[in-house]
């Protein structure tokens, strides 16, 4: 599957009219995760009844369907898909939109919540794997009962061969991907047209009244019930994510040409059934299709659902990736699947974690209907909080009655967060806890991560002399010069890095040339070739250098260095020539501190001690490093 055409000095340039193939991409990449609600959503939706009658069935698909109109096509497809970051999106890349232009307190408050939105996102990565798999799998359960005790250690295989071939990448499976879910979307609508065609009264609730007399007749039990009803819109965020991969044009035709149809119809197929016999709760979705097609109705639902939770997986790498470039994570490996697709992308340590947890889940909850009361916390934390962002981002350049439309639009999206948040966060002790607890802990992380790196800039800054008067003074009195060029990695500009210090007072010597280098990261995602770094001369032989790449951006020191020396020629940078020195920090944790910063800081002096080297993170040829230890209180 061949996502894009990726030009990697930029966005990627979609055409107004997507052709066949991007089109069955985003089918195998953006809508596996809400194409395979339908397997819980209306069975867990309405399992809660005691006595199930046509007024509960008409009512809650009532519900079910305008809420899908609104949440999803308006909102996201609509007017969400609208907030891109030239070209990106996502709960980080909003972020970065929101935050523009803005400083002190109410920048703080805003990256908050994009970081709460990211963070809640780990918990749908958890989640989704689990309760996708474990419900396709537990349709061989409407096979034979016998087969009831196979439900969770099947799950746990199939889960354990997806996350084995994550080193190898989506490349191999893609191709396959967009086929099966066009497969599994026609299948959904074939299936549901035939049992709404033998119960048509079912249309009934198209009708928006049978969801007011609902919400009317039980407004309580209703707002609790939310929290089930909206696992019908889980996987809403996954069109604004891959929005970069496969551009807006796209995902919104592939939705209301193929993926809304075929939804919508079956969950009507399942309220038509339902209708005609209420025994069928037990599974509404397997019981649709005839005895003949309920085991290969199994295998692709199984098929369905392993590519949901492939979608999910590789979204936590790149989300990981953005978190890294932008600051809010420690560098870690990112490895590369693909040498034509930017986008496929591998993190090793992220991928373990992931795996453990999904595993903990399957053992430890052993249903799809347990687990459902843990789903939808984390989902529509991340919803509301994109809701919020958007406020800053949508009206932004819009006057009059147009910044009227887009404020009241926003506040309507806000209170159907609002309540669905509000739903699920009463299911805390059910399961919610899951999600809240892995939330909490990776924003913590991610807040001690930000702070530490602010107050080890501070402390490295203060007192340091600037970079060149330092450079000046050398020209005066050089010491010992030897062959070649010195590449000094410092973290901050126009400070003298302690690498220098720490060669000249142990080595007595410097090279013939030195460059500094700074590498930052833009809050965009791609910066051009052309603008990748400013270069300025300190002395007759000194440089300093600050490179720039974008969040979707992997730093590449010795391209970089190759595309200096093309336009520098005044640069020695022949590779050969080179030797990088590095500053690698021991941080130590002053002891006078409040327990809350002692332990802020701690946390992120482990952080730092587990993070990926400069060496390997830059790219930088190990057998040319010299790494220069020193400790550094904060």
């Amino acid at each position: 599957m061949n996502r894009q055409n990726k030009d990697l000095n930029g966005p990627v340039k979609f055409a107004q009219s997507p052709s066949a193939a991007i089109l069955l991409g985003a089918l195998g990449v953006v809508y596996g995760d809400i194409g395979t609600s339908p397997l819980y959503a209306m069975k867990v939706s309405l399992s809660g009844f005691a006595v199930l009658n046509p007024g509960h069935i008409l009512g809650v698909l009532s519900l079910l369907f305008w809420l899908l109109m609104v949440v999803v096509s308006l909102k996201y497809v609509i007017c969400i898909l609208q907030a891109d970051n030239r070209g990106e999106g996502g709960i980080l890349a909003l972020m970065e939109l929101a935050i523009s232009g803005l400083s002190g307190r109410k920048k703080w408050i805003y990256t908050i919540a994009g970081l709460i939105g990211a963070s809640l996102f780990y918990g749908d990565s958890v989640i989704t794997p689990a309760i996708s798999v474990l419900s396709a799998i537990e349709g061989i359960s409407v096979v034979s009962h016998r087969f009831d005790e196979w439900i969770v250690p099947l799950s746990l295989v199939v889960l354990a061969g997806l996350f084995a071939i994550q080193s190898r990448g989506t490349g191999a499976m893609g191709k396959l991907f967009g086929p099966i879910m066009l497969l599994w979307f026609l299948t959904l609508g074939v299936l549901g047209i035939w049992r709404i065609a033998e119960t048509p009264e079912i249309l009934r609730a198209l009708n928006p009244i049978w969801a007011i007399s609902f919400i009317g007749d039980a407004p309580w039990e209703v707002f609790l019930l939310l929290g089930a009803i909206v696992l019908a819109v889980t996987g809403a965020e996954a069109l604004y994510v891959d929005m970069g991969h496969f551009g807006r044009p796209a995902i919104r035709r592939a939705w209301f040409g193929l993926v809304m149809p075929g939804l919508i119809l079956s969950y009507f197929g399942q309220g038509a059934l339902l209708l005609a016999d209420p025994s069928a709760i037990k599974n509404p979705f397997f019981l649709m299709a005839p005895s003949w097609g309920l085991v290969p109705l199994v295998v692709l639902a199984t098929l369905a659902t392993i590519i949901a939770s492939q979608a999910v997986i590789s979204g936590a790498f790149s989300i990981t990736r953005q978190a890294v470039q932008l600051g809010y994570w420690p560098r870690m490996v990112i490895q590369h699947t693909s040498a034509s697709e930017e986008g496929q992308i591998y993190l090793p340590r992220v991928n373990g974690l992931l795996f453990v947890a999904v595993l903990v889940l399957v053992v430890g909850f052993g249903s799809s209907d347990r687990l459902a009361h843990a789903y939808g916390f984390a989902v529509t934390g991340t919803m509301l909080m994109t809701s919020v962002l958007a406020f800053l981002v949508l009206p932004k350049n819009s006057k009059g009655a147009t910044r009227a439309l887009w404020l009241a639009l926003l506040s309507t999206f806000l209170v159907i967060d609002v309540l669905l948040f509000s739903s699920n966060a009463l299911k805390l002790f059910e399961g919610g806890w899951l999600p809240l607890g892995i939330g909490l802990s990776i924003l913590a992380l991610m807040i001690a991560w930000k702070q530490g790196r602010e107050k080890l800039h501070e402390a490295l800054a203060d007192g340091q002399q600037p970079l060149k008067e330092f450079m000046t003074s050398l020209e005066a009195y050089p010491p010992t010069r030897v062959p070649g060029t010195a590449i000094f990695m410092s973290m901050i500009v126009n400070t003298v890095p302690p690498a220098l210090l720490h060669n000249l007072k142990h080595n007595k010597v410097l090279h013939e040339q030195a460059l500094f280098l700074t590498v930052q990261s833009a809050g965009i995602p791609y910066v051009p070739t052309q603008e990748r770094y400013q270069l300025e001369r300190l002395g007759p032989s000194s440089w300093q250098a600050i490179a720039t790449w974008g969040f979707k951006q992997d730093p590449h020191v010795p391209q970089l260095l190759e595309q200096m020396a093309k336009e520098h020629p005044e640069l020695n940078l022949e590779p050969l020539q080179l030797s990088y020195f590095l500053s690698r920090q021991t941080v130590l944790v002053v002891r006078k501190l409040s327990l809350v910063s002692r332990w802020r800081r701690t946390l992120f002096a482990f952080m730092a001690r587990n993070s990926s080297t400069s060496t390997r993170f830059f790219k930088i040829p190990p057998n040319r490093v010299v790494e220069m230890g020193m400790q550094q209180e904060i």
